[in-house]
């Protein structure tokens, strides 16, 4: 009852979708596959999903429509619009090792 008044209805069935993740889009998917957050804005609605290589990002690309519509079918009409898929988020490249100290960049005068 405290989910309708509140209006987590979405939500907590989006919620629900990404604890069966595996169920819906299957285990050889999910395991390169991940949901990482629904962006509720009427105008919006999109489904993030990280995959952990380009070839997996692809297929998930390929695979979005169908998706999309079999979301919409569990949760209901016009909860999921879009899936926005990411590819594998490299690591952070910090500085080089032959950088040299200090900042360069528009306050260097250079003399």
């Amino acid at each position: 009852r405290l989910i309708t008044e509140r209006g987590w209805e979405t939500p907590a069935a989006v919620g629900g979708v990404m604890g069966r993740w595996p169920q819906i889009v299957g285990d050889d998917l999910a395991k390169h596959c991940v949901p990482l957050r629904y962006d509720d804005d009427p105008q919006e609605r999109v489904l993030t999903v990280r995959c952990d290589s380009t070839a997996w990002a692809t297929q998930l690309r390929l695979l979005a429509p169908q998706l999309v519509a079999r979301l919409n079918t569990d949760l209901g009409h016009g909860t999921v619009r879009m899936i926005k898929v990411m590819g594998p988020g490299g690591p952070q490249r910090g500085f080089g090792p032959l950088r040299a100290p200090g900042s360069r960049g528009p306050g260097d005068t250079y003399g």
